[in-house]
């Protein structure tokens, strides 16, 4: 973990204006500097950077935070990755903190030696290729008779492995490495029967499978020669650092252009990744030897929200991914796909027609999933009733998959045209499944069935609990003013605001229910249990990006007054100016929400009351419930229509 001490100089050092302004043209507009916003597409300039805060807010799509945020949301990296991109930048030391048990020093230390002896290996294969006789006679001789630059091998860093049995294993031993690591990488097996260790790859070429930050975590090997008991490729074992189901091989080279571009092509192996890469196709992936898993396609989402699946002409491998394709739509993602002619991969296909006319291809022979689907499968039903009815369930169950309802009800249109049915029976059997699917979950989870009307129906948070406005409000108080004082002559109150509001919400027993704000409340609630006040820098640069992101977001406004209302002789009195009705009001509009809900429930009670004892008490709650929400209701100026 990176020293509390060394995230704060870096936090210090880091300039927003600077930082953002190697990815973004950013101008000057009054007191803030203004740029197109790199999260998403926009004509129009809303993405806002305030040097004195430190903060950037996106007007556009909501996107907001401090100086790590920004790089971890544009360069796709952890909060550690993203500190050290900006202690690079700043030439800033960075001091680890202290792990503080033994386990914990060991599993650091165990999981470094590992990425260490697997970037050893690395170069070992790279200098085999390059510099061995027997490398460069049949390794590199391989890649350039498949059309690969040395350019791109060098970029990927592809490599071969010597024709001996333990070549690799008896170097590490000779340079240091234990065989500890050897083995759990996988780089080498253990034979009981002989009592020895021997390579695991062995006259292959060599593909390095790099983790998203760009370190070398695992590999995957090509065999040159033909032998009927070996596979094709043999891939790394699972490890502490290598689970496949989580990585795309590729990614770290194709991240930026997958982003650019906001499309991700997936491939099947690693020579389509190389030779599109070589065309100029850069935002390409393959999924390293496995069946896509929602791990992966989560991970592409972070960088686009468009998959386009290149697939070769084999009919059985294709039908064989169709549940690939259900898996994405279900993530949310969208999917196209796209067929080669018979005999062509991407990679064969790319190298016969060059990367204009590939390019042309894919964007000509790409089809909607529903389009693709219903073509690959109505080949197989000809004039049959029941394969048709069939057909129609398969596609309608993966419909149902896509959580966006307004893209499923578009294609339930689409399939309406392609299958000649009525899109109303379309759209009941759709809610059949819909209503099968619920009740199956709910039954495996314990839990009460809901009717289907009520999962259909009722999407959004219960009302009662909606409270996110008022919420938002009182943290914005407590950001900005938390330290100011809060004085009520009258009911001879003298506090800080932090005090009053937190004693007020402790009083009335109020939870908040939205995220990221009930977090902050509680580290507001604990800051003062330590006789501490957080200021706006405590949220603006927290570790958390749920939170830094809030409060830049809550410190941040798209409108300023124009100087004509001063010309005009029309004043708005400053905010920090009339303090205590900003807070009696915000906490007026968060009571009444809380007391709206109390009446709900009571309503909610009577009903399934029959004691008329239990029922005379309730009324007489619900009038005096109703009393201090009409008290409420005056005191805010709320006008109820009746």
């Amino acid at each position: 973990m990176i020293h509390k001490e060394s995230i704060d100089r870096i936090m210090d050092a880091a300039q927003i204006e600077e930082v953002v302004g190697d990815f973004v043209n950013l101008k000057r507009r009054g007191s803030s500097l203004l740029g197109l916003c790199p999260f998403h597409n926009e004509k129009t300039p809303s993405f806002n950077v305030s040097s004195a805060k430190g903060i950037y807010k996106c007007f556009g799509c909501g996107k907001a935070g401090n100086s790590v945020n920004f790089i971890m949301e544009h360069e796709k990296l952890s909060y550690p990755e993203a500190l050290r991109y900006l202690a690079k930048k700043y030439n800033v030391e960075i001091v680890e903190d202290e792990i503080s048990t033994d386990e914990d020093k060991e599993a650091a230390h165990k999981r470094e030696s590992l990425m260490l002896v697997s970037d050893w290996a690395k170069k070992v294969f790279v200098e085999n290729l390059w510099e061995h006789e027997m490398g460069k006679a049949i390794g590199l001789s391989y890649f350039k008779e498949r059309g690969f630059r040395e350019d791109i091998i060098k970029k990927f860093e592809l490599g071969y492995t010597l024709d001996e049995w333990s070549s690799l294993t008896d170097r590490a031993e000779k340079e240091g490495y234990q065989k500890t690591y050897l083995l759990e990488t996988g780089l080498s097996i253990f034979n009981e029967n002989k009592n020895s260790v021997y390579d695991r790859f062995r006259n292959r070429v060599m593909f390095p499978i790099h983790s998203v930050s760009g370190r070398v975590i695992a590999f995957g090997g090509r065999i040159l020669k033909t032998e009927p008991n070996s596979p094709k490729y043999v891939n790394s074992p699972e490890s502490e650092i290598y689970h496949k189901s989580n990585i795309l091989y590729g990614l770290y080279f194709a991240k930026k252009a997958i982003r650019d571009l906001d499309n991700c092509f997936l491939v099947e192996g690693y020579t389509d990744v190389v030779s599109l890469h070589q065309s100029g196709i850069e935002n390409v992936v393959a999924s390293s030897g496995t069946s896509l898993t929602t791990e992966q396609i989560k991970l592409i989402s972070r960088f686009s929200k468009n998959i386009t699946i290149l697939y070769d002409g084999d009919p059985a491998g294709i039908k064989a991914s169709l549940r690939g394709i259900d898996m994405i739509l279900e993530e949310g993602l969208n999917v196209k796909v796209v067929l080669f002619p018979d005999g062509h991969d991407p990679d064969s296909y790319v190298r016969e027609v060059g990367s204009t006319k590939f390019t042309e291809y894919v964007e000509f022979a790409k089809k909607d999933f529903i389009v693709f689907k219903t073509d690959l499968l109505l080949k197989d039903i000809k004039n049959d009733p029941i394969k048709k009815a069939e057909l129609i369930k398969d596609i309608l169950e993966s419909i149902s998959k896509i959580p966006d309802q307004i893209k499923a009800s578009l294609f339930v249109k689409e399939c309406s045209t392609l299958l000649e049915m009525e899109e109303r029976i379309l759209l009941s059997e759709l809610n059949k499944i819909k209503i099968k699917k619920i009740k199956k979950e709910n039954q495996q989870e314990d839990l009460s069935i809901h009717t289907p009307e009520e999962e259909l129906v009722h999407e959004q948070p219960r009302a009662e609990h909606n409270n996110a406005n008022q919420e938002r409000e009182i943290i914005r108080i407590l950001m900005q003013y938390a330290n100011k004082d809060y004085v009520d002559p009258e009911h001879e109150i003298d506090t800080s605001i932090a005090q009053h509001i937190l004693s007020e919400i402790g009083n009335a027993s109020i939870i908040f229910y939205n995220e990221p704000y009930a977090s902050m409340l509680d580290l507001f609630k604990k800051a003062l249990d330590s006789n501490f006040i957080p200021d706006e820098k405590f949220f603006t640069q927290h570790p958390e990006a749920s939170i830094s992101g809030a409060a830049a977001e809550l410190l941040s406004t798209q409108y300023v007054l124009s100087e004509k209302w001063k010309e005009h002789d029309i004043h708005i009195p400053k905010e920090e100016n009339i303090l205590k009705k900003v807070v009696d009001n915000a906490m007026a509009h968060l009571m009444l929400k809380k007391m709206m809900s109390v009446l709900k429930e009571i309503q909610n009670q009577f009903k399934e009351v029959s004691d008329e004892q239990m029922q005379t008490e309730l009324l007489q709650l619900y009038q005096q419930t109703k009393i201090q929400v009409s008290h409420l209701e005056k005191k805010l100026g709320v006008v109820v229509m009746k």
